[in-house]
């Protein structure tokens, strides 16, 4: 009878404990469109044609601002997306990209090594230099963009792990 019990409490344990995990992870941010290509900067970058008007959801950290007359240009080095959109900056980098902005932006507000995600339009690439190397960017027509806190980029990573045991760590 003990056995019993203890057998229906862990296997109703195992989908409950799985569920609180899931529920941790905050939901993605952006919701793909029937015209969003999962591609990265780097293989727009070879074919630009190719993914023209193509939607995108792209992420990453912030190189700089760049503001004309009508619009802001920000270059971004890419970097794959976690289930929530959010960028996973730690490996390595997906390629360059620019972000093309309607109107002012304050560089103040998204300044260099910030996290960023957003969705928006392949609108053409543009040849360029990344110190003295050519590099060739997509350029993306931004139609929202988040800028990531330290908060929210820590949120939804639970300080549960689970091994031999369960423990609480402090991060």
């Amino acid at each position: 009878m003990r056995t019993r019990l203890a057998h229906i409490l862990i296997r109703g344990a195992l989908p409950a404990s799985l569920m609180l995990l899931a529920a941790c992870a905050p939901a993605p941010i952006y919701k793909p469109t029937t015209n969003t290509v999962a591609i990265t900067p780097d293989a727009v970058a070879h074919e630009p044609e190719h993914y023209a008007n193509a939607d995108v959801i792209w992420g990453g950290r912030i190189v700089g601002v760049h503001n004309l007359p009508d619009r802001s240009e920000i270059e971004i080095v890419g970097y794959p997306l976690d289930s929530s959109q959010r960028p996973k900056a730690e490996g390595g980098g997906w390629g360059r990209f620019i972000a093309v902005m309607p109107g002012f932006v304050e560089p103040y507000n998204y300044p260099s090594g910030a996290l960023i995600t957003l969705a928006g339009r392949v609108s053409g690439s543009r040849a360029g230099e990344v110190g003295e190397a050519s590099y060739v960017y997509p350029l993306v027509g931004v139609v929202q963009s988040h800028l990531w806190t330290p908060a929210e980029m820590h949120s939804g990573h639970p300080n549960i792990s689970f091994g031999l045991g369960v423990g609480v760590g402090i991060h």
